[in-house]
């Protein structure tokens, strides 16, 4: 997810998009554990687009943008 499609959502999508996202690494997490996981690259794909959906929260709440 590009970081202008973040800034395109509403707030409660966003904090929709963050829980399904945390949500996602979580599972992530438990199928590389449990060497489940097929595409290792989707765990760093993940944490790039929590960290795009904070930023966007942060700018929101110091209204740069």
């Amino acid at each position: 997810m590009n970081i202008s499609d973040i800034r395109g959502l509403s707030d409660t999508e966003i904090k929709k998009k963050l829980e399904d996202s945390h949500k996602e690494l979580f599972e992530l997490r438990l199928k590389l554990s449990t060497r489940q996981l097929v595409n290792h690259r989707e765990l760093p794909r993940v944490k790039n687009d929590i960290a795009r959906i904070l930023t966007v929260m942060r700018e929101r709440e110091l209204q740069i943008r």
